[in-house]
């Protein structure tokens, strides 16, 4: 086995930087978590700063571990982080499991829905996975009232494989094969 890559690559599109996770980041990140709008979609509403800091590390420890991860988004005008978006393996308790492929994971602050922040950086974060990643697809998972997010997975060839549960909620799972 080779070494893998420690932080995240950085990204630049036109509007965004795609980067590595700060310590300085992570009251935003709390915030963002703990807004009911941002929350409900990704695990349930969190507001315990314990919970949060385990999700805030997790995301960019799957770089050193599997060569691919989580990226924070900034916005270039302001430097405010925006949200974060990358692949993961989460090790998900369901049944039947997620494919043995990068699993593609985004959350973004209210204030930064409807700019097309999360088409921007999605579009960079599947060329860099396209790429750098030897996989012939990848999946996701989207709550199927997470009408915004249904349609993003969409418009990256993302396409519903079946439904299934996790932590008693109904989820939508959706394939994307690997674009060389």
């Amino acid at each position: 086995m080779t070494d893998r890559a420690i932080i995240a690559p950085r990204i630049e599109t036109e509007r965004l930087i795609l980067r590595t996770f700060r310590r300085e980041d992570f009251d935003a990140f709390c915030a963002m978590l703990a807004d009911p709008d941002v929350g409900r979609f990704v695990g349930g509403v969190m507001t315990d700063r314990t919970a949060a800091w385990e999700k805030f590390t997790r995301a960019p420890g799957f770089w050193a571990l599997l060569g691919y991860g989580m990226w924070i988004v900034e916005e270039k005008a302001s430097g405010r982080m925006a949200g974060n978006l990358g692949f993961g393996d989460f090790q998900r308790a369901m049944e039947p499991p997620l494919p043995d492929v990068p699993e593609g994971a985004w959350v973004f602050d209210r204030w930064a829905h409807g700019k097309g922040y999360a088409s921007e950086a999605l579009a960079a974060a599947l060329d860099w996975a396209d790429a750098n990643l030897d996989y012939p697809k990848y999946s996701c998972i989207i709550s199927p009232d997470n009408a915004p997010s249904l349609a993003l997975a969409g418009k990256f060839g993302f396409v519903e494989t079946r439904r299934s549960q996790f932590k008693d909620e109904e989820i939508v799972v959706l394939e994307r094969p690997v674009v060389r």
